[in-house]
């Protein structure tokens, strides 16, 4: 199990959570809520692999807090245990309907929350390490397009909420098919998998993602970055690939392997995300390529 999951404990009463922080420390990372809105608060600040929540909690029952988390996108796939003295089978069955992953009626007993807890833990690592896998090019060992989809769409919906911009780069290997033609398949997988590590390294905040998009083309997203940033970054990138010095016998560009990138910033104005986003980064990057390729152009907002 990764030792580094985190469980938020939330309870009104302070000696029920120290206790159960007690119980669970020596299994994952705890964080402490006094209240609904501090839970809520934590979650999304710290996003815990479980919640262990009491529901009878003043101002804001755990009922409501699980209703806020699972409406938020970014809490509402975090598993929830309820812990609570109602005992009913009504009082269960809500709180499974609301989408708890379990529930347990206090007075508990510590072996059994100890044993569900880690139980939990162990589900929420496999299903990352699963969904890790589905989200991983398996040449480049980068993201692939599934998880830029994805992140993309998360991306957007904060770019909006925010008003911040969201910048999206597109690179291409220059004449890559040449290349695989003059020296093999075996050769261009090594190449992409090079400029697979060399874009990893531009990927500096938690925010941005590089990933492989298809064939010869990587996609690289930056939040919060301003076009003239995000221009900046996309010619260090150019320079980067350069720098390695890759043979490129059959371009007619450079002796050595380069690449051409496009891209535009946008700052979003609705949840939907506008077409014409990757359209503006892909007629770029058709641009760069018309210019005579080993270049970076960009389209964005203030530019």
């Amino acid at each position: 199990m990764n030792a580094v999951q985190t469980v938020l404990v939330v309870d009104d009463e302070k000696q029920n959570r120290m206790l159960l922080a007690e119980l669970i420390k020596d299994d994952c990372r705890v964080i402490l809520a006094k209240n609904g809105q501090q839970a809520i608060e934590r979650a999304r600040e710290q996003h815990p692999d479980l919640i262990l929540l009491d529901v009878m909690m003043p101002e804001m029952t755990g009922y409501v807090v699980i209703q806020a988390l699972k409406q938020d996108d970014e809490t509402r796939r975090i598993p929830v245990i309820f812990i609570s003295a109602l005992d009913s089978p009504a009082d269960e069955e809500r709180g499974l309907d609301l989408g708890a992953v379990d529930y347990i009626t206090k007075p508990f007993h510590p072996s059994i929350v100890r044993k569900r807890v880690r139980n939990h833990l162990q589900s929420v690592h496999q299903r990352n390490l699963l969904e890790n896998l589905a989200m991983i090019d398996s040449l480049t060992e980068i993201a692939n397009r599934r998880r830029y989809d994805e992140a993309l769409e998360t991306e957007w919906r904060r770019a909006t909420r925010t008003g911040v911009p969201l910048s999206l780069m597109i690179v291409d290997v220059d004449h890559f098919k040449a290349y695989n033609d003059r020296l093999g398949h075996a050769q261009g997988d090594d190449i992409l998998r090079r400029i697979a590590r060399t874009l990893r390294v531009f990927v500096r905040r938690p925010g941005d993602l590089v990933a492989r998009y298809g064939g010869e083309e990587f996609v690289m997203l930056l939040p919060n970055v301003e076009a003239d940033a995000a221009l900046d970054i996309a010619n260090e990138i150019r320079i980067a690939v350069e720098t390695l010095q890759l043979p490129h016998p059959a371009s007619p560009v450079a002796p050595w392997v380069t690449i051409s990138l496009g891209g535009t910033t946008m700052v979003p104005q609705e949840g939907t995300i506008d077409p014409d986003f990757f359209k503006q980064a892909d007629n770029t990057l058709y641009a760069a390529k018309e210019a005579g390729r080993n270049r970076a152009i960009w389209h964005g907002e203030g530019r």
